[in-house]
């Protein structure tokens, strides 16, 4: 047997990273992989639950900013709400007075429309009256013309064929008016009227005084502004005035006392009344005869020289000219229809 020594074998060489992975159960594989994958869910979820907490965060906090804007919002509408109530209820209350007031005012209506025929008939019938008047008493054709007028217009108005009968009776009138010779009575009384003024300040033709004489421009004293001129000049005037040489155109010019003046006055006045009071009654023969009486005594006893005398004269001869007793027509057929419509309402009406 020998000595030699034994055979040394080498260590086994360490197992690799591959063999050792190689030689892992797939159980563990497995199991790693699940667990890798629950670990990043895990991950992903702890993220996404952090975003869902602070997203909700916010909306709860967005919420009770609306809650608090949704509470504000219903205490001002609670508000308006009763406000408006009351603003209603004070409307009712003058809903149910408007009402009250409709009622009355229709009632107020119905009777005025029933008496609304009766009034229009009255108004009608004062115009035919006041034609008549103006007729009867002033033969102021004008003014029975614009009354008779105004009653077709209002006739014309309401339109209505039982008052055609009326209608033709008033046209009939008014066509026979317009056709009448107008005697414009208060004209011809206006330039009465101011004669009778102005009878005062007539003067009378022994009152009248020649007007002085204007100085002539070859008189002494004319040229010449020497205190000697000027004397010599008014001793010359006054003695010129010692002596005055008239020429009298009527040579029975009376000479009235003033007693007699007076009395002149006032009948020449009572003359130009009479005329008036005589026009207004169409009275034409005294009207003339009281302007003649007039006129016969302005030119005898005044100064017709003067120019007032002059004008009152004119005046009274344009007067006496004028035609004061034109017959006024009649509207008796206007009145009768009117007298016929009313009753034939009264027994309508019965």
């Amino acid at each position: 047997m020998s000595d030699s020594p034994p055979e040394t074998r080498p260590p086994p060489a360490a197992p690799t990273r591959s063999r050792l992975l190689r030689n892992v159960d797939p159980a563990l594989w497995i199991a790693a992989l699940a667990f890798g994958i629950a670990a990043w869910q895990w991950y992903d979820g702890r993220g996404e639950t952090a975003a869902l907490r602070e997203e909700t965060a916010a909306k709860l906090a967005a919420g009770a900013a609306e809650l608090r804007d949704s509470r504000l919002a219903a205490a001002e509408a609670r508000e308006a709400i009763a406000a408006a109530q009351a603003k209603l209820g004070v409307l009712e209350s003058r809903l149910a007075d408007t009402q009250d007031q409709r009622i009355a005012l229709d009632a107020l209506y119905q009777e005025l429309a029933r008496n609304r025929d009766d009034w229009a008939y009255a108004e009608i019938e004062q115009s035919l009256f006041i034609a008549g008047q103006q007729l009867a008493l002033a033969g102021n054709v004008k003014a029975a013309l614009a009354a008779l007028q105004a009653a077709d217009n209002r006739l014309r108005r309401m339109d209505r064929p039982q008052l055609a009968a009326l209608r033709k009776a008033i046209n009939s009138d008014i066509e026979r008016l317009k056709a009448a010779p107008h005697v414009d009575a208060l004209a011809i009384s206006a330039r009465l009227d101011a004669l009778i003024a102005q009878v005062d300040r007539l003067p009378l033709a022994m009152e009248a005084r020649p007007q002085p004489a204007a100085p002539r421009p070859d008189a002494p004293g004319a040229a010449e502004s020497t205190p000697w001129t000027r004397f010599w000049t008014e001793l010359w005037g006054d003695l010129s005035q010692l002596v005055r040489v008239e020429r009298v155109d009527k040579a029975d010019a009376a000479l009235l006392a003033p007693s007699q003046a007076f009395f002149l006055r006032e009948n020449l006045r009572l003359r130009l009344i009479g005329a008036r009071l005589a026009l207004l009654a169409r009275d034409a023969t005294s009207y003339k005869a009281d302007l003649n009486a007039a006129r016969d005594w302005l030119g005898r006893y005044y100064a017709t020289r003067n120019n007032n005398v002059a004008r009152a004269l004119a005046t009274l001869r344009n007067l006496h000219d004028a035609e004061v007793g034109i017959e006024a027509p009649e509207i008796s057929a206007s009145l009768e229809a009117m007298r016929n419509l009313r009753a034939a309402r009264a027994r309508g009406q019965r």
